[in-house]
């Protein structure tokens, strides 16, 4: 369609119908189309303020100091428009920036979250059930089975209180251990990052730098007593049976008591606090967040406000432990080792 109009309008170009000739007015040569558009285009460049050119031929060039005297009004006038620096939201935007990496740093360092199959209805119920039947074996079960047997603890000899706190120690371990896996029986299998116990890895760092905080966190138990002291100055102190037995200086009964310092509760202990609590709060919170909140609930577990500040920055050390590794062989080894640094402590 295109193709037969131009060809259309070629013939008509190339043969113009015959017209009577009309004779036009005398017009001066000055006002031609073509010399009128002249005249405009320099009657416009007479006006070095007017930034607008009218050109007679389409190939005519602008020269070079117009160009450049264009490009420096039009940044001179981005320079008056643009509004001013605000130095204050630059400031606040860098103390943002660092911060969120900060905290980005902390997430790499501490890892990625667990994969929880639980609620949190779970957590609250294995962690009320595991203090009712703590204070239940060692409070009640123990002490009714020893009437039973015809005695009690403190008719016992030096060794007999050492086995008697070893049993107790044994009993209440066992029993939380048995709540925690019928309470998470229906969530078999769980998955592969759950109660891992491996002596492989490159853990054994983190362990020598977790030692390391021990002076700290003993220097801290010190500050902890100097807030809250044990008692009024004039009332006497009574040693504990562990303190006696070091006082008695007999072997077999310390061997026993290190074997429940050392051995016993710190497997438990991590199991609960490290192996299931900790997971399982990330579920709600960051891995950071949950290794503080489970270590406040590992230092209240202890009942004792004297000790809240040292156990609480303990189990901060060995949250970060288990985070990093995704191993409870390391957190329970340091676990381990501060209970020992404690008892070597005593016997000085």
């Amino acid at each position: 369609m295109l193709s037969s109009c131009s060809q259309f309008l070629a013939l008509r170009s190339l043969s113009p119908p015959s017209l009577p000739r009309i004779r036009a007015p005398h017009r001066p040569a000055s006002l031609s189309p073509l010399t009128r558009s002249c005249q405009i285009a320099n009657s416009y460049s007479r006006f070095p303020k007017n930034r607008w050119k009218i050109s007679c031929f389409r190939q005519e060039e602008i020269s070079s100091e117009d160009l450049k005297s264009e490009a420096d009004e039009d940044i001179l006038a981005e320079e008056l428009v643009k509004p001013k620096f605000d130095n204050s939201r630059v400031v606040r935007k860098d103390w943002s920036s660092i911060l969120k990496e900060v905290i980005d740093a902390v997430s790499r360092a501490f890892g990625n979250e667990w994969t929880v199959p639980w609620s949190g209805e779970t957590i609250l119920q294995v962690m009320l059930l595991w203090i009712a039947s703590f204070w239940f074996v060692g409070s009640w079960m123990v002490p009714f089975a020893a009437h039973i047997a015809g005695f009690s603890k403190d008719s016992l000899t030096h060794r007999g209180q050492a086995l008697y706190s070893l049993l107790t120690d044994m009993t209440e371990g066992l029993a939380g251990i048995a709540i925690l896996h019928r309470c998470l029986s229906r969530f078999q299998p769980l998955p592969p990052d759950w109660f891992n116990f491996s002596l492989r890895g490159s853990w054994h760092i983190d362990v020598v730098l977790g030692c390391l905080m021990f002076p700290l966190v003993n220097r801290l138990s010190q500050l902890n007593l100097n807030l809250i002291p044990l008692l009024p100055p004039s009332t006497p102190v009574a040693l504990s049976s562990v303190e006696q037995s070091i006082v008695a200086q007999d072997p077999i009964a310390m061997g026993l008591y290190v074997v429940v310092v050392s051995v016993c509760a710190p497997i438990w202990e991590e199991i609960v606090f490290r192996g299931f609590l900790l997971p399982s709060l990330t579920r709600y919170m960051p891995v950071w967040c949950s290794v503080l909140v489970s270590s406040v609930v590992f230092a209240m577990a202890h009942f004792n406000v004297q000790r809240m500040l040292p156990l609480i920055l303990l189990g901060v050390v060995m949250g970060i432990v288990f985070t990093r590794s995704r191993n409870l062989v390391p957190s329970m080894l340091l676990h381990s080792l501060w209970n020992a640094f404690v008892f070597l402590d005593l016997m000085k």
